[in-house]
């Protein structure tokens, strides 16, 4: 089997990973992993939640990295960059997805390590990021140097319809420009 492969996605390559990227949102939606679908997500729901993305990707206000193996997607993660004036300086860290046999192989924390890296080049100093209480997630932000400063009580309705709280994070980047 080939080596795992950090790659960021351009507008000009995602036509290349988008039937993956399809396949991984729909098994982590299938999995019961609140990222703002239902249960009931489809292809072409997804294809069209991937068609904004690329949108985003164009007008530069949304970053996308990719690992993948043999050329088939086995995780990704999304830095969308604050637009507002007021802004520049912050970004959110957004579906963190890992394929299931994929997981507990350092591709997450392969990809936030590029994502940290391409916050600081675009001059983002202060990332943000929310995770379901009591998830795996929680513990791997807070590896990460991710700092809890909250929750919210029944912010996210999983795909079947059940509420779960949020936890908010933050990450002082050192060294970007703000």
């Amino acid at each position: 089997m080939n080596t795992a492969q950090l790659r960021r996605v351009t507008a000009e390559s995602f036509a290349h990973y988008r039937p993956g990227l399809i396949e991984l949102l729909l098994e982590a939606v299938g999995q019961g992993w609140s990222l703002g679908f239902r249960a009931d997500l489809d292809a072409a729901q997804a294809r069209d939640y991937f068609d904004q993305v690329l949108s985003d990707i164009q007008q530069g206000s949304l970053l996308l990295w990719v690992v993948v193996r043999d050329e088939q997607v086995q995780a990704s993660v999304q830095l969308e960059l604050c637009q507002q004036p007021d802004a520049g300086h912050r970004a959110q860290v957004q579906k963190m997805l890992v394929r299931r046999q994929a997981q507990r192989h350092g591709l997450g924390q392969q990809l936030m390590t590029a994502l940290e890296q391409g916050a600081r080049l675009h001059q983002r100093g202060l990332l943000t990021l929310d995770a379901q209480v009591g998830a795996p997630a929680e513990a791997f932000y807070r590896a990460l140097g991710y700092t809890r400063v909250g929750e919210i009580p029944d912010y996210t309705c999983g795909p079947n319809g059940d509420y779960h709280s949020t936890a908010l994070y933050f990450k002082t980047l050192h060294g970007a420009s703000t």
